[in-house]
Order: C-alpha cells, then sequence, then structure tokens
C-alpha cells in the first residue's frame, strides 16, 4: 500500500511538471525514472529490459534512417508545383502530398521542407496555407507505424506488455480516414484563417543591432544628417544608450559613442549597413552575410528558453551568432543580447564553421534555412526511394522484420555518404529514446505496485455500466488533453498505462484502448505547444493562439468523431 501511496505521489509530480513548469519532459521523466530505480519500484533487470525493448530500438534506427530520407530532392522538387492560383485546389494539392509524405518520412523534415514553397508562393497568403500544412502531416502521420514517433512509442508499451508490437498499417484504416475527413473540414476551416496583408513583407522582418564605435563619422550629427532614415529595407527604431532605451527615434536625435543601433527590417539587406563607417556588426566584420546566414526556429525545452541571448553564451555553444530575431505578432524592443528567448522564435544566425557540427543543434533547433538539406545525385535518391518502398513492403508482408530492414537502410545511406557519421552523432535522439525509456520503467512501477491496474478498477467502476465505447472515448480525449498541454510522446507515455489496465479490467481485447492513446496522442490541433510542426508554422505565419483554436477546432472535432466510431469497429473487443 504504501508503494502504491509513494508512486501515487510520483505520477501527479510527473503530470504537474509536465504542465505547470518548463522543465524539459527529458529531465521530468528520468528523474521519475531514477526515482523508482532508488526506491526499489524497478529492479535492475527491468530497467535494462526497458532500455533493450525491441519497439525502442527500431523507433532509434527509424529515427536514424529518417535523416538521409530527408535529404530526398523529390520533396522539394515537386513542391513548386502544388500550389496555383486556385485556392481550393492549392489547399487539396498541398495538403493531400503533405500527409501521404509524412506517412513515410518524419514529419517535421517535410513540413519545414514545404513551409519555404508557401512563404515564397505568390498566389495566396502564407497565411492561408501554413496551419494547414501543419495539420496535414500529423493527419498522414497517423495512417502507419512509422508515420509519427508516437505509433513508434505506443508499440513499444504493446509490445513490452503483451511480447507483440503493432504492424505496419494497424494505423491505415482508421488514420486514412480521419486524414480524408480532416482534409476536407480544412477546406472549410482555413477560410477562418487570418489574411495577413502584409504576409509577404513581414515575414523576414528581424530585430537588427549594430553599434556605433567610438571613432565612428557618425558620432556628432543626426540621425537624418547620417541618413539612417533613408535605408531602403532597414527601419531604425530604437536607440540604446547606457541602458536607457530612446524610442521613437527623432531624426533630430544626435548619435553617440557606444550607441546600440535597433532596426527592423529585411535581414538580407543588412549590407546596407556595410557602406557606413563605424558601425560593428558580427556578420558584416565576418563577411558571412550572403552564404553564411542560417535561419532557425527555437523548440520547445531547448536550452535557451528562458535565457537572454547574451546569458546563454550562444557564440560559445553554437558557433554562430545571432543577427537577428524575429517573433511573429509581437514588436521586440531593446538590446538584441537582452533578448528572452521563447520557443517559435525564429532567429537569424551568422554560422561558424563548426555550426551544423555541434550536438547539441538539432535540441534547440529547427533549421529552416533552404540551403540545409543538402542535394543527393539521382541515382542516391532512386536508390533510397525504392529501399524504403522496399522496407515497407517486406515488413507490411511480413517477410522481413521493419528493423531488419531499416538496419540495411542505414547501413546503405551512410557507406554511400548520404548520411555522415558525425551527422547521426549530431542528431542522435538521446533526449526522445530517454523519454520513452523512462516511460516505459515507469509504467512497470505501476504494474509491480498494482497502481495501474487500481486506476483502472477506479475508472472501471464509474465506467462500467456506459459500456466500453465510453471508456474508449475517455482514452482518447484523456490523451488529447494531455497532449495539447505537454508533447505527444509524453501524454502517450502517461496514458498507455491506464488504458491497458482499464482494457484489463473490462476483460476486453486491449488493441481499441491502446489505439485511443495512439490516436489521441496525435490530435493536436488547438494550440501550437503539443506539436512541433505547429510550432515551425506558428512563427512563419505570424499566427496567434486564437488562430489554431478557430481553424483547428473543427479539424479537431472531425478527427475526434471519426476515430472514436472507427476504433470499436476496426479494432473489435
Amino acid at each position: 500500500m504504501f508503494e502504491q501511496i509513494l508512486l501515487a505521489v510520483m505520477f501527479a509530480l510527473l503530470l504537474g511538471g509536465l504542465v505547470f513548469t518548463d522543465w524539459s519532459p527529458t529531465r521530468i521523466f528520468s528523474s521519475a525514472m531514477l526515482a523508482c530505480y532508488l526506491f526499489g519500484l524497478v529492479d535492475t533487470n527491468e530497467l535494462l529490459e526497458k532500455a533493450a525493448n525491441p519497439g525502442v530500438v527500431t523507433l532509434l534506427v527509424l529515427l536514424l534512417v529518417s535523416l538521409g530520407l530527408e535529404k530526398l530532392n523529390w520533396i522539394k522538387d515537386l513542391s513548386g508545383k502544388l500550389i496555383s492560383k486556385n485556392y481550393a485546389a492549392s489547399l487539396l494539392r498541398l495538403c493531400g502530398f503533405t500527409a501521404i509524405a509524412s506517412a513515410m518520412i518524419n514529419n517535421t523534415a517535410v513540413v519545414a521542407t514545404l513551409s519555404q514553397t508557401v512563404r515564397k508562393n505568390q498566389h495566396h497568403p502564407a497565411s492561408k496555407l501554413l496551419i494547414p500544412l501543419s495539420y496535414a502531416a500529423i493527419l498522414g502521420g497517423t495512417t502507419t507505424l512509422i508515420g509519427t514517433s508516437t505509433n513508434l512509442i505506443v508499440s513499444s508499451f504493446l509490445e513490452d506488455a503483451t511480447g507483440t508490437g503493432l504492424a505496419f498499417f494497424d494505423f491505415f484504416i482508421v488514420g486514412a480516414s480521419a486524414t480524408l475527413l480532416g482534409l476536407i473540414v480544412m477546406l472549410i476551416s482555413s477560410r477562418l484563417l487570418p489574411v495577413n496583408v502584409m504576409d509577404q513583407l513581414e515575414v523576414d522582418q528581424y530585430l537588427i543591432e549594430v553599434e556605433v564605435r567610438s571613432r565612428s563619422p557618425l558620432v556628432g550629427k543626426s540621425v537624418i544628417d547620417n541618413k539612417l532614415r533613408e535605408l531602403k529595407s532597414l527601419f531604425l527604431v530604437e536607440i540604446v544608450r547606457d541602458n536607457h532605451l530612446i524610442s521613437p527615434v527623432a531624426p533630430q536625435e544626435v548619435i553617440e559613442a557606444k550607441d546600440k543601433l535597433i532596426f527592423s527590417g529585411d535581414i538580407t539587406q543588412l549590407s546596407e549597413l556595410a557602406s557606413f563607417e563605424g558601425l560593428s556588426n558580427f556578420a558584416v566584420q565576418e563577411g558571412l552575410l550572403k552564404q553564411n546566414l542560417t535561419e532557425v526556429i527555437v523548440m520547445p525545452n531547448a536550452t535557451v528558453v528562458g535565457k537572454t541571448i547574451k546569458d546563454s553564451g550562444f557564440r560559445a555553444m553554437f558557433d554562430s551568432a545571432v543577427v537577428g530575431v524575429h517573433r511573429g505578432g509581437e514588436r521586440l524592443s531593446g538590446k538584441l543580447g537582452d533578448v528572452t528567448l521563447r520557443p517559435g522564435d525564429k532567429l537569424m544566425l551568422a554560422t561558424g564553421p563548426d555550426f551544423y557540427t555541434r550536438k547539441n543543434l538539432n535540441k534547440n533547433f529547427t533549421v529552416i534555412s533552404d540551403e540545409v538539406t543538402a542535394r543527393i545525385s539521382p541515382l542516391e535518391n532512386v536508390l533510397l526511394s525504392f529501399s524504403l518502398l522496399a522496407v515497407i513492403a517486406l515488413a507490411a508482408l511480413e517477410i522481413v522484420p521493419l528493423f531488419k530492414g531499416l538496419i540495411f537502410v542505414l547501413a546503405g545511406v551512410l557507406f554511400m555518404g548520404i548520411v555522415q557519421g558525425s551527422e547521426l552523432r549530431r542528431r542522435f535522439p538521446f533526449e526522445l529514446i530517454l523519454i520513452v525509456v523512462s516511460g516505459l520503467v515507469f509504467a512497470q512501477a505501476l504494474t509491480n505496485t498494482g497502481l495501474a491496474q487500481s486506476i483502472a478498477d477506479i475508472a472501471y467502476k464509474y465506467l462500467s455500466d456506459f459500456g466500453p465505447h465510453i471508456a474508449i472515448a475517455g482514452i482518447f480525449f484523456l490523451t488529447l488533453l494531455m497532449t495539447e498541454f505537454m508533447t505527444n510522446n509524453a501524454a502517450a507515455a502517461l496514458s498507455f498505462p491506464i488504458a491497458y489496465g482499464l482494457s484489463q479490467s473490462f476483460g476486453l481485447n486491449s488493441m481499441p484502448f491502446v489505439m485511443a492513446v495512439a490516436y489521441g496522442a496525435s490530435a493536436s490541433f488547438l494550440t501550437p505547444y503539443g506539436y512541433a510542426t505547429n510550432l515551425i508554422v506558428q512563427n512563419l505565419g505570424g499566427y496567434k493562439f486564437a488562430d489554431y483554436l478557430r481553424a483547428g477546432l473543427p479539424v479537431a472535432i472531425a478527427y475526434s468523431a471519426c476515430v472514436i466510431f472507427l476504433i470499436p469497429r476496426v479494432f473489435t473487443f
């Protein structure tokens, strides 16, 4: 009894930490795992078994293989043909293609690639297409085992509990139906998205900072005399002088030595400032403006979130300097180094030679610059594409296990040089794997102490009179709610033990309950924070929280109704 009370307190702390603190899920889950081990709720053998779980290892190999799949040229080559003058046709082509691609390839990479096409299109405002792009990637990911990491995580938990995981196309009937319905609903809900008439002008409006040197000829002259008001693409919005902010800046304001001049505008035109003698800027000084500017988006739980650029030690950590900061829908103020970074902030970095070799890069940012993904040769493109299709076909027909096929694909991309060993080390998904393993350990503790079954029995007491269909709906909406407030992977890890225990209490097949967790964990349509693709498009489209709610609520309702209706019919009790 004491162990159950202890674990219940730990469960409450785990849930509270995920919802109410800014601690990373990795830290919270790993702390829970260590606590379970420390108090003897799991033993050493159980801990090691979870780390070697076949589903976890398969997930790891798939994520490493996806580094090569991200470089397939056909995604970028076809993307330019998706958008035309007809909005409805463009939306269907873009979202249909995204859903299909996301069923086979990491959907974050798909959205990062296609978002560039959306931003540059000449027919429709980007804000009318970017949220649908993200939703389509989420929907497409629900159709296959490898479409989203969440599906593989749920499969890992099921394999740990029963000895058998999920098959490749177990998700397809329900997922494809929900995807088709979701795309139809998006044709209507997308009309609720804002039409930002300044989309094409504001997308590159960064906060930019330069310093006036002591011997600059600008010193002692006014802003208007120095012609700082005559720049075509940059606008002087503020001056920081001795920790004092001057805003707005009057044309007659006299420039002093050591002034920090804060501009807003198109960062690609920063070279305009190079014509002014005595202005200091890292990118201008180092000549990095043309080839080494890299655009990134700050991800949730990044180590730099909540810190100022100066305090984070940005230059040493990433071998890059922040040239500009853009935050959609909000005007930034003050010195660049004093900007406190938030999830979704878009940064323009002047990068050094070691930038792409830093191991912590992928843990902090999604890189969205066009130059990020190197193109591979036509032969490599064909070989990699057919290798992936062969692995999927053999796994679906149960001829070759998915893990074995992926191992050979990974060896192939390394042998052909499509992916370098240094890239695998840098992009190694340590944090995600740690969350999954910690979740498995915590689930084992819930089983060992009997707490999972006790929770399930209590739920059964109140739900038994309504039947298993209501119980499945309850599991689905519980997981959906947690996904919106934490992350999809964390929600799946917490919901699975309860769902599996509830199926045992009903004495029914566990598959409908397990699939309710999988589909619920992918149902992130109401906030920008539950899914990485939503966060990527938030800043690019200048969206506010309410935009997700308006456009996402109809999709969430249609998706939920479809899933709850089909699960008991496809996965019988």
